[in-house]
């Protein structure tokens, strides 16, 4: 079930503007749910949401995107995350989304690692180094994912499939999260296509309908309060697939790509208001 890492790439093309630093106005809250338990969760999530560490992430994030490193001694202020040369504001809100000068649909991390090879020089093995963080050794990538997310606050998801391959990336993503397998003979489906269920208090949102979709994904990435570490959704999708002992989804691989571009594409029209906070 867990997909192959894909053939790499050229770089990417240049053109636009320099990168957008300013934060978004906050997203509108979604619309509270007529469930009393589901009430009080809501409550529970608003009063860890007022000082949200995510800020930090984001500004370590902001400083990597601008510091120059690796063999190229470069910056990553020329990646293009689909917007142009230097663009982030907005464009998390559109991946992932099928890049030319890859010839393959990519998702945030999957494009910072492109960036970070060719305009950095790192190894692709460099580049994917320590994707997920821990108290001891604070990763790069998430703070980059922080940053660029944080500049999408506000905005409409709005993810195409308006090219063969993102339609093709959809409909894998969409097999993937109804296949079935493991030894407990789970899929992203069991949790995840069905109303109104929880885990003790935990929501289990179905990703299958467009209002749970957009307020499931537009809440990612998130602080974790219970890890004290930024996840990123490749983090989230990772974790899915241990808790249902699958085999481990390689950070950044075509599958998990496929698998993100159907739920990404599933929330579309939601408001993105991430980084979150959560439990």
């Amino acid at each position: 079930m867990a997909g192959a890492v894909g053939a790499q790439a050229p770089a990417p093309k240049a053109a636009g503007k320099p990168a957008a630093t300013a934060k978004a106005a906050p997203a509108p809250a979604p619309a509270k749910s007529t469930d009393p338990t589901v009430r009080e969760i809501e409550k529970y999530r608003e009063a860890l949401a007022d000082g949200n560490p995510a800020d930090l992430w984001e500004v370590r994030g902001e400083e990597l995107w601008k510091q120059k490193r690796g063999p190229k001694n470069a910056s990553l202020e020329k990646c293009d995350l689909g917007l142009g040369e230097g663009v982030v504001k907005g464009a998390y809100a559109k991946l992932p989304r099928y890049f030319e000068d890859t010839d393959r649909v990519q998702d945030l991390e999957s494009r910072l690692v492109t960036c970070m090879v060719m305009l950095q020089g790192f190894s692709y093995d460099q580049a994917k180094r320590a994707p997920f963080g821990s108290p001891e050794n604070k990763s790069n990538m998430e703070a980059l994912v922080a940053y660029a997310t944080a500049n999408s606050r506000g905005a409409k998801m709005n993810v195409s499939l308006s090219h063969p391959k993102e339609k093709e990336a959809y409909a894998i993503g969409k097999k993937m999260f109804f296949h079935r397998g493991g030894p407990h003979d789970f899929s992203c489906a069991t949790c995840h296509a069905q109303d109104n269920i929880r885990i003790r208090l935990q929501d289990l949102p179905n990703l299958t309908k467009q209002e749970p979709a957009q307020r499931a994904y537009t809440s990612w990435p998130a602080y974790r309060v219970s890890q004290g570490e930024l996840r990123s959704f490749q983090w989230r999708l990772f974790d899915c697939f241990r808790q249902q002992r699958f085999p481990e989804l390689d950070f950044t691989s075509e599958g998990s790509v496929a698998l993100t571009t159907y739920l990404a594409r599933n929330a579309n029209g939601g408001i993105f208001n991430a980084p979150a906070i959560k439990r």
